[in-house]
C-alpha cells in the first residue's frame, strides 16, 4: 500500500528528495514488524519499494529511485 508524507498528505513531487522522504517514511513504518528484521537487506529494500510504488519519481525513473533507496539504506548503516 502506498504512503504519502504525513504532514502534508497528498504532496508528492517528481524527484529524489520527495521519494526518499516518502522510502524513509516506508522503511521505518517496516522496521516496526518483527518479521522485517529476520528479512535479508535485499528484501527489506524491496518491500520498502513496495510501497513507495505509485511515487512519481518511481512511476518516472525506476532505476535512480532505486539508486536512492540503496543511498538512503547506506545512510542507516546497513
Amino acid at each position: 500500500m502506498p504512503i504519502s508524507i504525513p504532514e502534508k498528505p497528498g504532496q508528492l513531487f517528481d524527484n529524489a528528495d520527495s521519494f526518499a522522504m516518502v522510502f524513509d517514511e516506508a522503511w521505518k513504518r517496516l522496521s516496526r514488524a518483527s518479521a522485517f528484521a529476520a528479512l535479508p537487506l535485499e528484501e527489506k529494500k524491496q518491500q520498502a519499494i513496495a510501497a513507495c510504488t505509485e511515487h512519481p519519481f518511481w512511476l518516472s525513473n525506476p532505476a535512480m529511485a532505486g539508486q536512492v533507496a540503496d543511498f538512503r539504506i547506506r545512510l542507516l548503516g546497513l
